[in-house]
């Protein structure tokens, strides 16, 4: 028989909020290190197929409130949340119990950029003790929130002429490292200079949660990752109340560079409203 022990920890204080804030989850797999070698070293492909499983569970639950997932290292997942309330983390909670042989831990934050939003996440599972600790399972707790969080920035990133440049004239293994290479300059970038966090998706394309920033900065932004890369950059700019309204007038934007030529497109304030209603 498997016990489990939960500790449910709301400390949330609700304020007005009056800036636009973005939330984040942190959702880290309990005790999953000691877990996977105990009480002998388990089968890799397994491992990975219960952590894509999982994954694709925890992407489901935000997908339905039109929030995004990232797997970021797979055992420890990012949600970009606005709108999902932190009660509704306790039916994600269960659902992991009932169907997999580990549990999660669910940390909450908001703030005015993303990073401030993800360390604040962070805090709260720290503060409940390690990710190891077999005494620390299910937490979930908050810090401040506000009672309507603000719109979430999206850019969507991809390389232009990936097929003719990667794809059709480099082996597999080439391509994906110099594709890979490439999003990790975008990324340092985007987390150093403009406290943004980003997601490789599949393919060449990248998603990145931002604060507000202009068509300018994200014009120095793909130009830097050309300096030091090589490789080019599009980007589809989108704003909305959730990660999927912004995230939809992101892709039509992308779209826009894609037919036009253009490497940085912003979506209308008329298309932004009209997706958000």
């Amino acid at each position: 028989m498997v016990w489990f022990i939960r500790f449910v920890v709301l400390e949330s204080v609700v304020v007005t909020n009056t800036t636009d804030t973005v939330r984040i989850s942190v959702v880290q797999l309990d005790e999953y290190g000691p877990w996977t070698v105990e009480p002998s070293p388990r089968r890799e492909t397994d491992l990975q197929a219960l952590q894509a499983r999982l994954y694709a569970d925890f992407a489901d639950f935000v997908g339905r409130s039109d929030g995004y997932a990232f797997f970021n290292r797979f055992d420890n997942m990012l949600g970009i949340t606005n709108g999902i309330e932190l009660k509704e983390y306790e039916r994600f909670q269960e659902r992991i119990r009932n169907r997999y042989p580990v549990t999660v831990s669910v940390g909450v934050g908001e703030g005015n950029t993303p990073v401030r939003a993800v360390e604040v996440a962070s805090q709260q599972l720290q503060a409940a003790g390690s990710a190891q600790d077999p005494d620390r399972q299910e937490v979930l707790s908050a810090g401040e929130t506000t009672n309507s969080a603000g719109h979430v920035t999206v850019g969507h990133f991809d390389i232009v002429g990936v097929t003719e440049s990667f794809t059709d004239t480099e082996h597999a293994a080439m391509a994906g490292l110099a594709i890979q290479q490439s999003m990790l300059v975008l990324k340092q970038r985007l987390l150093s200079e403009y406290d943004s966090i980003a997601q490789f998706v599949g393919g060449d394309n990248m998603i990145a949660i931002c604060p507000r920033l202009n068509e300018g900065v994200f014009g120095d932004i793909v130009e830097h990752v050309y300096d030091q890369t090589g490789v080019e950059y599009q980007v589809g700019v989108g704003s909305g109340p959730t990660a999927h309204n912004a995230g939809e007038q992101a892709k039509e934007a992308l779209e826009h560079c894609r037919e036009t030529g253009t490497r940085v497109h912003e979506a209308t304030p008329v298309q932004q409203q009209a997706t958000d209603d």
